[in-house]
Protein backbone atom coordinates (compact mmCIF):
# COMPACT_ATOMS: atom_id res chain seq x y z
CA UNK A 1 0.00 0.00 0.00
CA UNK A 2 1.53 3.22 -0.76
CA UNK A 3 1.16 6.50 1.38
CA UNK A 4 -1.32 8.16 -0.73
CA UNK A 5 -3.40 4.85 -0.40
CA UNK A 6 -3.07 4.76 3.15
CA UNK A 7 -4.06 8.15 3.48
CA UNK A 8 -7.32 7.79 1.16
CA UNK A 9 -8.33 4.35 3.49
CA UNK A 10 -9.69 4.79 7.28
CA UNK A 11 -7.41 4.50 9.97
CA UNK A 12 -9.05 1.17 10.60
CA UNK A 13 -7.39 -0.35 7.28
CA UNK A 14 -3.60 1.18 7.64
CA UNK A 15 -1.99 -1.73 8.85
CA UNK A 16 -1.64 -2.90 12.45
CA UNK A 17 2.05 -2.31 12.57
CA UNK A 18 4.57 -0.45 11.58
CA UNK A 19 8.78 -0.43 11.39
CA UNK A 20 10.32 1.75 13.80
CA UNK A 21 13.77 2.04 16.38
CA UNK A 22 13.38 0.56 19.68
CA UNK A 23 15.12 0.91 22.73
CA UNK A 24 15.07 -2.21 24.83
CA UNK A 25 17.25 -0.85 27.27
CA UNK A 26 19.12 2.36 27.94
CA UNK A 27 22.58 2.41 26.67
CA UNK A 28 25.06 3.62 24.20
CA UNK A 29 23.39 4.01 20.21
CA UNK A 30 24.56 1.05 19.53
CA UNK A 31 21.22 -0.35 21.96
CA UNK A 32 19.05 0.78 19.32
CA UNK A 33 17.50 -1.45 16.67
CA UNK A 34 15.05 -1.84 14.05
CA UNK A 35 11.86 -3.77 15.18
CA UNK A 36 8.42 -4.24 13.91
CA UNK A 37 5.88 -2.57 16.70
CA UNK A 38 2.07 -2.12 17.02
CA UNK A 39 0.99 1.17 15.07
CA UNK A 40 -0.11 3.79 17.79
CA UNK A 41 -3.98 4.69 17.53
CA UNK A 42 -4.89 8.15 18.14
CA UNK A 43 -7.50 9.29 20.58
CA UNK A 44 -9.03 11.88 21.70
CA UNK A 45 -7.25 15.63 20.33
CA UNK A 46 -4.54 13.44 18.63
CA UNK A 47 -4.22 13.16 14.76
CA UNK A 48 -2.30 9.99 13.30
CA UNK A 49 0.79 10.89 11.14
CA UNK A 50 2.20 9.20 8.66
CA UNK A 51 6.15 10.19 9.57
CA UNK A 52 8.30 10.90 6.48
CA UNK A 53 11.38 12.16 8.22
CA UNK A 54 12.44 12.85 11.83
CA UNK A 55 15.07 15.19 13.44
CA UNK A 56 17.58 14.07 15.99
CA UNK A 57 17.61 16.08 19.04
CA UNK A 58 20.74 16.59 21.85
CA UNK A 59 17.76 15.47 24.16
CA UNK A 60 17.17 12.30 22.12
CA UNK A 61 20.78 11.56 22.80
CA UNK A 62 20.61 12.01 26.29
CA UNK A 63 17.07 10.02 26.80
CA UNK A 64 18.44 7.46 25.00
CA UNK A 65 21.62 7.20 27.28
CA UNK A 66 19.44 6.87 30.72
CA UNK A 67 19.86 10.57 31.33
CA UNK A 68 17.63 13.47 29.51
CA UNK A 69 14.00 12.78 29.94
CA UNK A 70 14.26 8.64 31.06
CA UNK A 71 12.62 9.59 33.49
CA UNK A 72 8.97 9.34 31.36
CA UNK A 73 10.63 6.43 29.58
CA UNK A 74 7.37 4.24 31.66
CA UNK A 75 8.38 0.53 29.54
CA UNK A 76 10.41 -0.86 27.37
CA UNK A 77 10.68 -1.10 24.35
CA UNK A 78 10.57 1.92 23.64
CA UNK A 79 10.05 4.60 20.62
CA UNK A 80 12.06 7.71 21.29
CA UNK A 81 11.85 11.05 18.57
CA UNK A 82 10.54 14.11 19.16
CA UNK A 83 10.90 16.10 15.82
CA UNK A 84 9.21 15.15 12.75
CA UNK A 85 7.49 16.07 9.42
CA UNK A 86 4.59 13.80 7.51
CA UNK A 87 1.19 13.50 6.54
CA UNK A 88 -1.91 13.72 8.08
CA UNK A 89 -3.47 10.29 8.20
CA UNK A 90 -6.64 11.23 10.41
CA UNK A 91 -7.77 14.13 12.15
CA UNK A 92 -10.11 14.31 14.93
CA UNK A 93 -12.78 15.41 13.24
CA UNK A 94 -13.66 16.21 9.44
CA UNK A 95 -13.72 20.29 9.69
CA UNK A 96 -10.53 20.09 11.67
CA UNK A 97 -7.98 22.37 10.78
CA UNK A 98 -5.89 19.78 9.28
CA UNK A 99 -6.83 17.16 7.34
CA UNK A 100 -5.73 13.80 5.41
CA UNK A 101 -3.00 13.88 2.99
CA UNK A 102 -2.01 17.63 4.49
CA UNK A 103 1.91 17.72 4.96
CA UNK A 104 2.75 18.86 8.79
CA UNK A 105 5.23 19.03 11.09
CA UNK A 106 5.63 19.28 14.57
CA UNK A 107 6.74 17.81 17.63
CA UNK A 108 5.69 14.43 19.60
CA UNK A 109 4.47 13.47 22.79
CA UNK A 110 7.92 11.34 23.77
CA UNK A 111 8.72 9.72 26.01
CA UNK A 112 5.08 9.44 27.45
CA UNK A 113 4.54 7.75 24.03
CA UNK A 114 5.73 6.32 21.03
CA UNK A 115 7.77 9.19 19.34
CA UNK A 116 8.76 10.28 15.75
CA UNK A 117 11.76 7.65 14.98
CA UNK A 118 8.34 5.05 13.61
CA UNK A 119 6.56 5.23 10.18
CA UNK A 120 3.54 6.34 12.28
CA UNK A 121 2.98 8.76 14.82
CA UNK A 122 -0.23 9.50 17.31
CA UNK A 123 0.64 12.95 18.41
CA UNK A 124 -1.83 15.97 20.10
CA UNK A 125 -3.19 18.63 17.53
CA UNK A 126 -1.82 21.20 19.46
CA UNK A 127 1.73 20.31 18.20
CA UNK A 128 1.05 20.67 14.63
CA UNK A 129 1.38 22.95 11.95
CA UNK A 130 1.11 22.88 8.59
CA UNK A 131 4.44 22.24 6.78
CA UNK A 132 6.22 25.41 4.56
CA UNK A 133 5.66 24.19 1.35
CA UNK A 134 9.22 25.66 0.41
CA UNK A 135 10.93 22.42 2.91
CA UNK A 136 11.48 19.44 1.75
CA UNK A 137 10.54 17.03 4.80
CA UNK A 138 13.54 16.08 5.75
CA UNK A 139 14.54 19.87 5.98
CA UNK A 140 11.18 20.58 8.06
CA UNK A 141 12.05 17.87 10.49
CA UNK A 142 15.42 19.54 10.94
CA UNK A 143 12.60 22.90 12.72
CA UNK A 144 10.14 22.24 15.54
CA UNK A 145 12.21 21.81 18.83
CA UNK A 146 14.73 23.82 18.09
CA UNK A 147 13.02 26.84 16.80
CA UNK A 148 10.96 26.33 19.38
CA UNK A 149 13.34 26.27 21.44
CA UNK A 150 14.95 29.29 20.39
CA UNK A 151 11.88 31.20 19.86
CA UNK A 152 10.96 31.10 23.70
CA UNK A 153 14.92 32.16 24.46
CA UNK A 154 14.86 35.02 22.18
CA UNK A 155 11.39 36.22 21.60
CA UNK A 156 9.65 35.31 24.41
CA UNK A 157 11.72 35.36 27.18
CA UNK A 158 14.73 37.96 25.89
CA UNK A 159 12.03 40.04 23.92
CA UNK A 160 14.80 41.05 21.28
CA UNK A 161 14.55 44.29 19.70
CA UNK A 162 15.95 47.11 18.15
CA UNK A 163 19.57 48.35 20.31
CA UNK A 164 19.63 45.35 22.23
CA UNK A 165 22.78 43.53 22.35
CA UNK A 166 22.28 39.48 22.87
CA UNK A 167 25.11 37.31 22.86
CA UNK A 168 24.26 33.71 21.60
CA UNK A 169 26.95 30.54 22.51
CA UNK A 170 26.74 27.43 20.32
CA UNK A 171 25.42 29.53 17.50
CA UNK A 172 26.21 27.22 15.03
CA UNK A 173 24.16 24.27 16.50
CA UNK A 174 20.32 23.11 15.62
CA UNK A 175 19.06 25.54 18.12
CA UNK A 176 21.75 28.41 18.21
CA UNK A 177 21.53 29.19 14.04
CA UNK A 178 17.78 29.74 14.75
CA UNK A 179 18.25 32.46 17.72
CA UNK A 180 21.16 34.14 15.66
CA UNK A 181 17.78 34.98 13.37
CA UNK A 182 15.09 35.41 15.11
CA UNK A 183 17.25 37.91 16.81
CA UNK A 184 18.84 39.20 14.25
CA UNK A 185 15.18 39.68 12.27
CA UNK A 186 13.40 41.47 15.60
CA UNK A 187 16.67 43.89 15.10
CA UNK A 188 19.22 42.86 17.93
CA UNK A 189 22.73 42.93 17.44
CA UNK A 190 23.92 39.81 17.86
CA UNK A 191 27.13 38.13 19.09
CA UNK A 192 27.73 34.64 17.62
CA UNK A 193 30.63 32.13 19.32
CA UNK A 194 31.61 29.11 17.15
CA UNK A 195 34.25 27.71 15.97
CA UNK A 196 36.08 29.14 13.11
CA UNK A 197 34.61 27.67 10.36
CA UNK A 198 31.56 28.69 11.14
CA UNK A 199 31.90 32.68 11.47
CA UNK A 200 31.51 33.61 8.61
CA UNK A 201 28.28 31.28 7.78
CA UNK A 202 26.85 32.79 10.81
CA UNK A 203 27.45 36.44 9.38
CA UNK A 204 25.33 35.39 6.86
CA UNK A 205 22.80 34.36 9.34
CA UNK A 206 22.26 37.88 10.62
CA UNK A 207 25.21 38.05 13.25
CA UNK A 208 26.70 41.42 13.52
CA UNK A 209 29.75 39.89 15.41
CA UNK A 210 31.41 36.60 15.54
CA UNK A 211 33.70 34.65 18.07
CA UNK A 212 35.98 32.09 17.36
CA UNK A 213 35.84 30.10 20.47
CA UNK A 214 38.69 27.74 19.69
CA UNK A 215 41.14 30.93 19.13
CA UNK A 216 39.72 33.80 21.97
CA UNK A 217 38.30 34.03 24.85
CA UNK A 218 34.79 35.70 24.44
CA UNK A 219 35.20 37.70 27.60
CA UNK A 220 38.60 39.26 26.60
CA UNK A 221 36.69 41.18 23.34
CA UNK A 222 32.90 40.90 23.84
CA UNK A 223 31.57 44.46 25.04
CA UNK A 224 28.98 44.42 27.22
CA UNK A 225 25.72 42.69 26.54
CA UNK A 226 21.89 42.78 27.50
CA UNK A 227 21.14 39.22 26.99
CA UNK A 228 23.47 35.88 26.99
CA UNK A 229 21.67 32.58 25.48
CA UNK A 230 23.21 30.22 26.87
CA UNK A 231 23.15 27.37 25.04
CA UNK A 232 26.45 24.94 26.83
CA UNK A 233 26.05 25.83 30.35
CA UNK A 234 28.46 25.15 33.29
CA UNK A 235 29.96 21.88 32.19
CA UNK A 236 31.97 22.88 28.76
CA UNK A 237 34.91 24.89 29.88
CA UNK A 238 32.92 27.12 32.24
CA UNK A 239 31.23 29.01 29.47
CA UNK A 240 28.07 29.96 31.18
CA UNK A 241 29.75 31.41 34.25
CA UNK A 242 32.77 33.08 31.79
CA UNK A 243 29.35 34.84 30.97
CA UNK A 244 27.81 36.27 34.01
CA UNK A 245 30.72 39.20 33.80
CA UNK A 246 29.82 39.82 30.04
CA UNK A 247 26.25 41.12 31.13
CA UNK A 248 25.58 44.73 31.71
CA UNK A 249 24.23 45.71 35.36
CA UNK A 250 20.63 43.75 35.47
CA UNK A 251 21.17 41.73 32.20
CA UNK A 252 19.83 38.73 31.52
CA UNK A 253 21.16 35.43 30.91
CA UNK A 254 18.94 32.80 29.74
CA UNK A 255 20.47 28.89 30.03
CA UNK A 256 18.64 26.47 27.86
CA UNK A 257 20.60 23.51 28.39
CA UNK A 258 19.22 23.26 32.21
CA UNK A 259 22.89 21.98 33.43
CA UNK A 260 24.09 24.77 35.55
CA UNK A 261 22.66 23.97 39.34
CA UNK A 262 24.19 26.79 40.95
CA UNK A 263 23.05 29.32 38.03
CA UNK A 264 20.80 31.62 39.81
CA UNK A 265 23.01 31.70 43.03
CA UNK A 266 25.83 32.69 41.03
CA UNK A 267 23.52 35.13 38.71
CA UNK A 268 22.14 37.02 42.14
CA UNK A 269 25.84 37.51 43.50
CA UNK A 270 26.55 38.51 39.81
CA UNK A 271 24.07 41.31 40.45
CA UNK A 272 22.24 39.89 36.65
CA UNK A 273 19.09 38.09 36.30
CA UNK A 274 18.94 34.74 34.61
CA UNK A 275 16.70 31.58 34.23
CA UNK A 276 16.49 28.45 32.82
CA UNK A 277 14.18 27.84 29.66
CA UNK A 278 12.97 24.28 28.04
CA UNK A 279 10.82 24.41 25.00
CA UNK A 280 6.93 23.88 25.12
CA UNK A 281 5.42 22.67 21.97
CA UNK A 282 2.83 24.96 20.38
CA UNK A 283 1.38 24.74 16.90
CA UNK A 284 0.43 28.78 16.94
CA UNK A 285 4.38 29.77 17.62
CA UNK A 286 5.36 27.00 14.93
CA UNK A 287 2.56 28.08 12.22
CA UNK A 288 4.35 32.07 12.97
CA UNK A 289 7.93 30.35 12.52
CA UNK A 290 6.64 28.47 9.02
CA UNK A 291 5.40 31.71 7.91
CA UNK A 292 9.30 33.70 8.24
CA UNK A 293 10.64 30.51 6.86
CA UNK A 294 8.28 30.33 3.56
CA UNK A 295 9.20 34.08 3.09
CA UNK A 296 12.80 33.47 3.58
CA UNK A 297 13.39 35.77 6.40
CA UNK A 298 14.66 32.83 8.17
CA UNK A 299 16.31 29.04 7.24
CA UNK A 300 17.10 26.16 8.59
CA UNK A 301 20.53 24.20 8.02
CA UNK A 302 20.64 20.28 7.99
CA UNK A 303 24.20 18.67 7.73
CA UNK A 304 23.10 15.29 6.99
CA UNK A 305 19.96 13.05 6.29
CA UNK A 306 20.46 9.17 7.47
CA UNK A 307 18.61 6.44 6.09
CA UNK A 308 16.26 5.01 9.34
CA UNK A 309 18.69 1.66 9.38
CA UNK A 310 21.57 4.33 10.39
CA UNK A 311 20.14 5.95 13.24
CA UNK A 312 23.02 4.28 15.25
CA UNK A 313 25.45 6.29 13.47
CA UNK A 314 23.07 9.65 12.84
CA UNK A 315 23.07 9.54 16.63
CA UNK A 316 26.82 9.30 17.42
CA UNK A 317 27.31 12.07 14.95
CA UNK A 318 25.15 14.26 17.27
CA UNK A 319 26.34 12.91 20.59
CA UNK A 320 30.47 13.76 19.31
CA UNK A 321 28.60 17.50 18.76
CA UNK A 322 30.02 20.04 16.10
CA UNK A 323 26.96 19.92 13.56
CA UNK A 324 26.46 22.71 11.85
CA UNK A 325 22.40 22.97 12.38
CA UNK A 326 20.85 20.05 12.20
CA UNK A 327 20.81 15.89 11.59
CA UNK A 328 18.29 14.26 9.99
CA UNK A 329 16.70 10.66 9.72
CA UNK A 330 14.79 9.55 6.43
CA UNK A 331 11.76 7.31 8.39
CA UNK A 332 9.86 6.26 4.44
CA UNK A 333 9.35 7.87 1.12
CA UNK A 334 7.25 10.52 -0.08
Amino acid sequence: MTLHDEIAAAPAAVRATMRAVVLDHFGDAGALHLAEVERPVPVVGELLIRVVAAGLNPIDVKTRAGSGEAAGVARFPAVLGHDFSGVVVSAPYEAFRLQPGDEVFGISAAPRSTGSFAEYLAVPAQQVAPKPAVLSHAEAAGVPLAALAAWGAVVEIAKAHEGQRILIHAASGGVGHLAVQFAAHFGAHVIATASGRNTGWLRELGASETVDHCETRFEDVVAPVDVVIDLVGDQQDHTGPRSLPVLRPGGLLVNVPSTWPTLMADAAAAGVRATTYRMVPDAATLTVIGRLITSGDVRVSVQEVFPLDRIADAQRLVEAGHVRGKVVVQISDY
